[in-house]
């Protein structure tokens, strides 16, 4: 790595300029960076807006899975059939399904050998469960913080290896050619000299970016997404870089105070859901209003423990995401908010305050017996099968057996993203989006095949790298004549946010806040056209004029002021995916409810807003695919890749291997 100055206008940058550029600090950035030295390219950095954001190290859920190939007991597994089970979630490429199927024994064995305490028996077997959409017993966990420790036992690895890191650097704009061809480096705020005016920003100079941050999590206001994770995905788009799959997320009820997950045992240990005003008064169980039945009721909140993700097809005949809706109803269309109570067992399912478990489906009491938990209050029944999961909360703040917990249908993962080739490449060559902001999910997904996929995604991006792309960045005076123009127009946009600060009425936040609600009112799991062509016109607006409608306190909101730019992108082009997928007919699947007049009600008792109609299957065999061009958009819907069958004569592709035929 090598460090310079570069004059852009009247200021003079620092410059840095070296092979490759991993931007993100959480499991996928650092694992990239990790192998790319393994694998032999040691010319690299990491550049992060913080090392203790994201939400790697700040995420999780009271069993956090990892999806893998099975590698335990007698039930068969293939590393074909793995890939089946990835692709028939709809919406995948099947050559990206092999290559994390293919890789998962690869990225597991990694994260155990580096120390991350996934269980195992007396003869090393690696034993499994069954998660969502997972037919097999693939799913392991180290507990409710498994993305923890394997971002911090790869940021060890990492240090150890004497890797740069360059922390609280935040991108501001991803460099490229002047045709948009390829990615030659990124201009970042340096947070730690926003006072001074010669050190503020930074340059880098790069042959390569492995872009690992994360998936847009600022963009909704209703978030179980760390508050110290906003995301990217806009400066990328900005840069030509295309997008893939973006209508697809995933939605599920979590706690908003301290931001979790409420799956597993927070739901099969049956909670009773409340209903306030906003004071917290006026306190009623909403739920009985709308189902008959108290078994029905019962089962449903049990099966959010397996189903967590909202799931328009699990809502008929008082299925498990039926509670998602009542939920949002209560606190969208009502105004009012949802509390999960733990002291106490559902009054409509009760007798004297006692639950009677009998009216239980086979499913859930046999779960419950079977975990000697057929007795007590929820909480009791917490503490018997999970304490883990109430120190958690007490850990931060919330004790569980003396207060209630208040929730919300919130934005939890993105199954779309950017672009990548099976190497992770873009696009935009030399740039490699890796994790979640990679958008190689489809519609549906097993639980816990998010972790195994960045570590596969990094761990495929370092080996291209290294094997074929180890030239160095650029002369600066080549640098400086391809990025020039798209530095100048950063540094304006900058210089309008700084002319703009004052002691009083600054607007910053306020403005983070009206986007994030808007994309939670228009862009979650309720969607409907009118309300998004709405929505894009008010985001359009504001993209417009930001510079000149945003005032800030001090020289430390410039960060904000940066990030909103991002965020406001993002949401232009996020929006109109969703637009371009309702308009092509696109109805409800995944975990997004599309509003259709001629579907059908989930109960007659709530409004025409939730009226409607199941995907065909059609467009799932097929992927959405969009690239801002600034002034307009670029689509193209083409059909899934099948999974390749290749032949895999031993002798064929060892020889290939030989001939360093198959890193291409």
């Amino acid at each position: 790595m090598r460090k310079d100055q570069l004059q852009i206008e009247d200021k003079m940058l620092d410059v840095y300029s070296l092979n490759t550029v991993v931007v993100g600090s959480g499991a996928a950035g650092l694992n990239a960076a990790d192998r790319l030295y393994n694998f032999g390219q040691k010319d690299i950095a990491i550049v992060t807006e913080g090392i203790n954001m994201g939400t790697s190290r700040n995420t999780g859920s009271d069993k956090q899975t990892y999806y893998k190939l099975t590698l335990g007991g007698k039930e068969q597994d293939s590393v074909f059939e793995m890939a089946e089970t990835l692709f028939s979630g709809g919406s995948m490429d099947g050559d990206l399904a092999l290559v994390e199927a293919a890789l998962s024994p690869r990225s597991f064995y990694h994260l155990v050998d580096i120390g991350v305490p996934f269980p195992h028996n007396r003869f090393g077997e690696y034993v499994g469960y069954k998660t969502d959409h997972d037919p097999r017993k693939r799913a392991t966990s180290a507990g409710p913080l498994t993305s923890r420790y394997m971002t911090e036992k790869l940021e060890k690895k990492v240090k150890n290896k004497g890797i740069q890191i360059f922390d609280n650097y935040q991108i501001i704009a991803v460099l490229t050619d002047q045709k948009q061809e390829n990615a030659v480096g990124l201009l970042t705020l340096n947070k730690n000299q926003l006072e001074n005016e010669e050190k503020r920003y930074t340059l880098f100079n790069t042959t390569n970016i492995v872009y690992a941050t994360g998936g847009p999590a600022g963009l909704y206001a209703t978030s179980v997404y760390p508050g110290s994770q906003t995301g990217a995905s806009g400066l990328a788009f900005e840069a030509g870089v295309k997008g893939k799959n973006l209508t697809e997320w995933q939605y599920g009820i979590a706690s908003t105070k301290f931001r979790w997950n409420l799956s597993g045992t927070y739901q099969q240990v049956l909670p009773t859901y409340i209903s306030t005003d906003q004071e917290g008064n006026d306190r009623q169980e909403f739920l009985n209003e709308y189902f008959a039945d108290p078994g029905k009721m019962l089962d449903a909140i049990f099966l959010k423990g397996y189903q967590w993700p909202f799931d328009p097809r699990k809502v008929e005949d008082f299925g498990s995401s039926l509670i998602d809706i009542l939920v949002y109803n209560e606190t969208v269309v009502k105004g009012r908010r949802v509390w999960l109570d733990y002291r106490q067992n559902p009054k409509f399912a009760s007798e004297n305050g006692n639950l009677n478990f009998s009216q239980l489906g086979e499913e859930a009491y046999q779960y419950l017996e079977n975990s000697e938990a057929l007795f007590g209050t929820p909480i009791e029944r917490l503490k018997k099968m999970n304490q883990p999961a109430i120190d958690l909360y007490a850990d931060n703040g919330i004790d569980l057996t003396s207060e209630m917990l208040e929730i919300a249908v919130c934005a939890q993962h993105n199954n779309g993203g950017l672009e990548g080739n099976i190497w992770w490449e873009s696009n935009l060559a030399h740039f490699f989006p890796v994790g979640e902001v990679n958008g190689s999910h489809g519609v549906y997904r097993p639980g816990g095949t998010a972790l195994n996929s960045g570590q596969v995604g990094s761990t495929r991006a370092a080996q291209f790298i290294a094997a074929r792309y180890q030239k160095e960045p650029a002369e600066l005076d080549v640098f400086a004549a391809e990025t020039s123009s798209q530095i100048e127009k950063k540094l304006k946009l900058g210089e309008k946010f700084i002319q703009s600060i004052k002691e009083s009425k600054a607007n910053i936040i306020e403005i983070r806040e009206k986007l994030g609600e808007r994309m939670t009112k228009a862009g979650a799991h309720i969607r409907n056209l009118a309300a998004i062509e709405a929505a894009l016109k008010e985001t359009e607006s504001e993209l417009d004029q930001l510079g000149e409608i945003s005032s800030l306190n001090s020289i430390r909101d410039l960060s904000l002021a940066f990030q909103n730019y991002d965020l406001l992108l993002a949401q232009l082009v996020y929006l109109t995916a969703f637009k371009d997928y309702i308009q092509l007919g696109g109805k409800s699947r995944g975990s997004y409810l599309v509003q259709d007049e001629e579907g059908e009600l989930p109960l007659e008792s709530l409004s025409e807003d939730f009226r409607f109609s199941l995907e065909d299957g059609a467009l799932s065999k097929k992927i959405q695919r969009l690239r801002y061009r600034g002034d307009h958009f670029e689509f193209s819907w083409q059909d899934v890749r099948e999974i390749p069958e290749d032949n895999n004569w031993f002798e064929t592709v060892w020889n290939k291997f030989l001939n360093d035929e198959v890193i291409k």
